[in-house]
């Protein structure tokens, strides 16, 4: 007889509630007025251009930097691959609200300088928005595609004669498409699921769609437009997964040493991209800091966010750790896992629209702290589940089966032995799911209690009310929290690269 480890009965509970958002939506989009009008063909054709745009604009702005900060020998080469990733500690609402109050007439450029500028907004504006902040997707799996490669073929190409342009685009590309189809990927998720971007920028998307149905009492119509929403991410979904490419070993890195002349040139070309997506909105928030104070900020605001952020990293580390072990215990473990991810893919709006038709039903839960805890914890919890199941598969069984053998139970094994070791881990996740908890608008918006407001839902209320002034506070309080996060992910791609260059010495 076959016994199942301790870890699947927590860990298919926390799958189970991982389905039941989906189901709810289903049951309520059921009594929807109607399940497809004229003006969804209007949504679902600005939701998929700014997809089409947000990815091809990452494409372009990724690629080519991916090229430069893994073969080009710059100098400060690590302070260039902060810089340029820098945009993921900036929440895309952030970038936009900035953007679109400096440009346009009246904007804080016209009346700071004097110089007219065209008003940034609708497709135009939120496409830009977009892919200004998620080209670091882009450019960040690009690049960890080639810094795996192996340089023998570009050489060989280069012996035959051919200029180096036409080695990167022949020989290079065509060997990291997986890398780029995964960041692609990711811009196109983002795009799909975000909120604030496109409302700030006057974008009918779905996101927008659901929200104002949300705030007309139109609940069923929301799960439907959530339903709609969920089949194109599906969709991408499955044409990704039927891109591949061949595997192969990894090698030597191409290393490529430009001139001052270049330098200036490769600096010329970025400066544009670091003035719009990392410079103009830290310029925007001192500027109104300064000219504004504090406004109507209170401390209280900041606390409510770590406190309600703290909260769900903590819930999510302790449910992680259940999915992430059963996960390297077997097959059924892994599939439980597969199924928590669900929460991660849904966009917050849609997870939003789901836990408020549930905390209808459950008045105890509904307009609760704890309610808008759980939407944290079932969006985030692959970050920690995947952080403690990376620290549990590197652990050497060996010690596990010693505590065994000198007459340790298997709870008491885990509890002495593998939970200690796996310590690291459960505090990187913690740390994720806290930073991502602080960011997150749309579904804070829907479910936090009443007159609790977190740094995210004051810098969206002072742009409904129109105090642009109010905004700088917390505007740069999330850029400095997202920035930790950052900070977090290289510092991991840092340790990472030196265990690949110290084993290739050896």
């Amino acid at each position: 007889m076959t016994r199942w480890p301790l870890s699947y009965l927590p860990a298919g509970l926390v799958a189970l509630l991982a389905v039941i958002p989906v189901i709810v939506l289903f049951g309520m989009a059921y009594e929807a007025a109607s399940f497809f009008d004229t003006h969804n063909l209007k949504i679902i054709g600005n939701t998929l251009l700014l997809m089409w745009f947000t990815v091809l604009g990452a494409v372009l702005i990724g690629v080519p930097l991916a090229l430069v900060t893994a073969y080009v020998q710059l100098p400060w080469h690590r302070l260039w691959l902060i810089v340029l990733a820098a945009p993921l500690a900036i929440p895309s609402y952030i970038g936009a609200f900035t953007l679109y109050a400096a440009f346009g007439p009246g904007g804080e450029i016209e009346n700071l300088l004097g110089l007219p500028t065209p008003r940034i907004d609708g497709l135009f504006g939120a496409s830009l928005v977009m892919a200004l902040y998620t080209y670091p997707f882009v450019m960040l799996t690009t690049r960890a595609s080639l810094c795996s490669l192996d340089a023998s073929l570009v050489n060989a190409a280069r012996t035959l004669g051919m200029p180096l342009p036409m080695c990167l685009l022949r020989v290079v590309l065509p060997r990291v498409v997986t890398g780029i189809a995964a960041g692609g990927l990711l811009a196109a998720l983002y795009a799909l699921s975000d909120f604030g971007t496109p409302s700030i920028m006057r974008l009918d998307t779905f996101t927008r769609a659901i929200y104002v149905e949300y705030n007309a009492f139109g609940l069923s119509q929301a799960a439907m437009l959530s339903l709609q929403l969920m089949a194109v991410a599906g969709l991408v979904l499955f044409i990704e997964s039927r891109l591949t490419s061949t595997q192969e070993r990894p090698g030597r890195r191409l290393v490529l040493w430009p001139g001052r002349a270049q330098v200036a040139l490769m600096g010329l070309l970025v400066l544009p991209v670091i003035l719009l997506a990392i410079l103009l909105p830290l310029a925007v928030f001192t500027l109104w800091l300064v000219r504004d104070g504090a406004g109507g900020f209170e401390l209280a605001y900041a606390w409510n966010s770590t406190y309600a952020s703290l909260l769900a990293a903590l819930v999510a580390v302790l449910v992680a750790v259940p999915v992430a072990h059963a996960a390297i215990s077997g097959r059924l473990g892994r599939l439980m896992e597969r199924v928590t991810y669900l929460g991660f893919g849904v966009p917050g709006i849609v997870m939003g629209t789901a836990l408020v038709y549930i905390g209808l039903q459950l008045p105890f839960l509904y307009q609760t702290l704890a309610l808008l805890v759980i939407a944290y914890v079932m969006r985030f919890l692959p970050l920690a589940v995947g952080s403690i199941r990376s620290s549990a598969e590197g652990l050497d069984g060996s010690l596990v089966r010693a505590a065994r053998v000198l007459g340790a139970s298997p709870a008491e094994a885990f509890r002495r032995v593998t939970l200690p070791l796996t310590l690291r881990g459960m505090v990187a996740g913690a740390a994720l799911v806290f930073l991502e908890a602080m960011r997150e608008l749309p579904a804070t918006l829907m479910l936090g209690p009443t007159g609790f407001e977190t740094l995210a839902t004051y810098l969206w209320r002072v742009y409904e009310a129109g105090y642009f002034g109010r905004a700088a506070i917390p505007g740069l309080l999330l850029v400095l929290m997202s920035g930790l996060g950052l900070a977090l992910m290289l510092s991991g791609e840092r340790r990472a690269e030196f265990d690949v260059s110290e084993d290739y010495q050896r």
